[in-house]
């Protein structure tokens, strides 16, 4: 068979028949199937993000909710047995941060108030080899609190375990409440845990030494935001702690 194409004559060979789809080579049969996978992939994916922004909007505002709603007390009186304040992590050479300080400087004030007799200070070493309590004990005792006064709590590692183990230590001793005191975007997270303890209670917060304001203060509750997720999700229900 013979064609004419652009004036010049082409032949056919005998037999040549148009290729089906079946005849065609591998590759131009994959292209049209790989591009419907790649859309339903996409669509997937989609379909995955939405539901991920869906579900961290829910658990961000049930924290946000749960952090406006928190108590601030669970009784109404004024004097405690103890002052219980929480820790923070030391610098790198041991001494006290601007958080801490402003934590203690708070307690020496509450002790000197009258507001109670005895000061537990908690916290491990988290993030250094230095144990918090320790390096607020010396704080504290440099402002004239008496060793006597001072109680040291040197192994809890996060919130919950501040709370615990200072719970068991007012047991130990026969008191039954306490002032709990720590910055005040802590002072939520930590009513939402003490609201589990045998204790009679309120909190207490700490004026910072500079008041943070901007992206500073912004960014410090945007991390208590985030551990209280971590709380409602994951901690409360496998971290219990029974004093």
């Amino acid at each position: 068979m013979s064609s004419t194409r652009g004036g010049r004559k082409t032949v056919k060979p005998a037999g040549t028949k148009p290729q089906s789809p079946a005849t065609r080579p591998a590759a131009s049969r994959r292209a049209p199937l790989s591009h419907r996978r790649m859309r339903r992939l996409r669509g997937w994916l989609l379909r995955v993000a939405f539901l991920g922004l869906g579900f961290a909007i829910v658990v961000l505002g049930w924290a946000a909710i749960a952090r406006n709603s928190a108590p601030t007390a669970n009784t109404d009186r004024t004097r405690f047995d103890a002052l219980i304040v929480l820790g923070d992590p030391a610098d790198a050479d041991g001494n006290p941060t601007p958080k801490q300080l402003a934590r203690v400087n708070e307690a020496v004030r509450e002790y000197e108030r009258g507001v109670a007799p005895h000061i537990i200070l908690t916290g491990g070493a988290v993030r250094s080899r230095f144990v918090e309590a320790e390096v607020m004990a010396r704080a504290a005792q440099a402002e004239g609190i008496p060793s006597s006064a001072i109680v040291i709590e040197g192994k809890a590692l996060d919130t919950i375990q501040n709370l615990c183990y200072s719970t068991r230590i007012l047991q130990q001793k026969g008191w039954s409440s306490a002032e709990i005191i720590s910055s005040a975007s802590h002072l939520p997270r930590t009513a939402l845990i003490a609201e589990e303890m045998p204790i009679e209670w309120r909190t207490h917060p700490a004026p910072p030494l500079t008041p943070a304001v901007g992206s500073r203060l912004m960014f410090a509750e945007a991390i208590e935001e985030l551990k209280t997720v971590h709380f409602l999700l994951w901690a409360r229900l496998r971290e219990r702690c029974q004093p």
